[in-house]
């Protein structure tokens, strides 16, 4: 398959103009929203509608993909003790909908995959939909606040750092010390609903 390449962003702190001079920066052409729910309390500027009408002024298009890619799914099946699973949630036609969608759009577009956390690592939109993107043959880089440009495979070097599984091991390949490093930051990050937890509780 033809490799493409998506980029990430987290809006983080940034005021709108600094995020419109990095995406510029980066030759982004239109912005993929994955945040399930697109209102930040901390920096109203990246609310829905206040983001959709200022990209369009900068002439950046727009589109929310938060039912489809967003990490607080409505889909209580993807939930145990009331906890998001990352497996669960990419195998559902919603997710699988939002990859292709995607997948055809880098082809067309620069496009910017963006969420809230600055640190690409502690985001959904890189421990689960970029590493689910590199497996369909779509390179991702992630565009941090001082615009560096870091690669997937870097991040998930840093990734396996961070838990010190970085260093070669005799019986295990570095694609099972990876897969173990996304397991614990999935654990870390994943989003929990109290809610599910406590029905879970209750019924058991």
């Amino acid at each position: 398959m033809t490799s493409s390449t998506m980029l990430t962003i987290g809006h983080s702190h940034h005021e709108f103009p600094t995020l419109i001079e990095l995406l510029r920066q980066n030759g982004v052409t239109a912005v993929a929203d994955v945040r399930s729910a697109p209102a930040s309390r901390f920096a109203p500027q990246f609310n829905r509608a206040p983001l959709e009408r200022g990209l369009h002024e900068a002439g950046i298009k727009y589109v929310f993909l938060g039912k489809e890619l967003g990490a607080r799914t409505k889909d209580t099946t993807c939930y145990v003790d009331g906890q998001v699973q990352y497996g669960r949630l990419a195998q559902t036609p919603a997710f699988i909908s939002g990859i292709e969608r995607v997948t055809k759009g880098v082809h067309t577009q620069r496009i910017a995959m963006l969420c809230a956390e600055g640190e690409p690592l502690d985001c959904h939109r890189t421990v689960l939909v970029s590493q689910v993107l590199t497996e369909h043959g779509v390179s991702v880089d992630d565009i941090h606040g001082d615009d560096h440009v870091e690669s997937h495979a870097a991040a998930m070097e840093r990734l396996m750092a961070k838990f010190g599984l970085a260093e070669d091991e005799l019986f295990r390949s570095p694609t099972e010390r990876l897969k173990e490093a996304l397991t614990r930051q999935e654990h870390r990050i994943a989003y929990v609903s109290d809610e599910l937890r406590a029905d879970e509780a209750a019924g058991s």
